[in-house]
């Protein structure tokens, strides 16, 4: 008898994006109503920023996107996300649905799952990303608690299992401190107990590069699907790519490798070159 609690998954990554190896682009969207930065001119400007992006990364061979509310800084806790956040992100999510064919995902900061699953919800996408799944850290916001219990209640509430779950592992702009004495392979095995569909391992911050001992002290200790979230770049695409599933960019895509810049044709160009070198042998295969 298998010791497994939950039945083996299948691999949502290829399931999703129809690619392996996908590449997700970020479309970080300009501040949002409600945000201190937001400056009161509704949201058109917000919009035509995210579309160039969209059809910019989608036109260089891109795998789909997250779209993320990445200029509302300095970020709320989870119970502090606005109703205007949600439902701002929510119009300018559909209205890029519409622009292209790719698969797009939320990613609502900080930390705010229930409020990404009610937009992917509202506008029929496939995932999120939630930064802060299991456990507790000490992150910018504060003291952030896991988001697993909530969130997958809600989800059920709102008859919303076909939203995938992509988790961090080990979230960046935290301190790791409070649960120092788990292991990063405890950390993965506590993110597939709490039911995680794709594991995300990233660098400390945004930008900087997942270190190749990070990546694999997940992939190792876990059958689901292994993606990158932060410091993928022209230079180490192939390198990363050998060791993991697919991967979140934004940063190094953007012009002068700034996330608060626009997206860069060329550097998504020379990105997805190397991309397609990592990808040359690649069996696919859909369970």
């Amino acid at each position: 008898m298998s010791d497994k609690i939950f039945p083996e998954k299948p691999d949502y990554i290829f399931r999703i994006f129809k690619q392996v190896k996908p590449v997700i682009g970020m479309i970080h969207l300009r501040p949002l109503p409600g945000s201190p930065h937001y400056k009161g001119h509704g949201l058109s400007e917000v919009y035509e920023w995210a579309v160039k992006d969209a059809e910019t990364l989608q036109s260089g061979g891109v795998d789909g996107f997250i779209i993320e509310n990445a200029w509302d800084l300095p970020f709320s806790k989870p119970d502090d996300i606005g109703f205007e956040t949600v439902s701002s992100m929510t119009l300018i999510a559909e209205k890029l649905k519409e622009h292209t064919h790719l698969p797009i995902g939320i990613n609502c900061l900080a930390n705010g799952a229930i409020q990404g699953l009610a937009v992917a919800k509202a506008v029929d996408l496939p995932f999120v990303r939630v930064n802060q799944w299991v456990n507790a850290y000490v992150a910018n916001e504060g003291f952030v608690e896991g988001a697993a219990a909530k969130a997958l209640r809600y989800r059920s509430f709102i008859k919303g299992e076909s939203i995938k779950l992509f988790t961090d592992v080990h979230v960046k702009h935290g301190s790791h401190s409070i649960i120092a004495d788990r292991t990063l392979a405890d950390q993965t095995h506590d993110a597939i107990f709490f039911d995680s569909d794709v594991l995300i391992a990233t660098g400390t911050r945004t930008g900087n590069a997942t270190k190749a001992e990070e990546i694999l002290g997940i992939k190792n200790n876990t059958e689901l699907p292994v993606i990158v979230g932060s410091g993928m770049d022209q230079g180490n695409a192939h390198s990363i790519l050998a060791i993991s599933d697919g991967c979140i960019v934004g940063s190094s895509l953007k012009e002068e490798s700034k996330w608060w810049n626009p997206v860069s044709s060329d550097r998504v160009k020379l990105f997805m070159e190397e991309v397609e070198k990592a990808r040359q042998g690649e069996e696919i295969v859909d369970d």
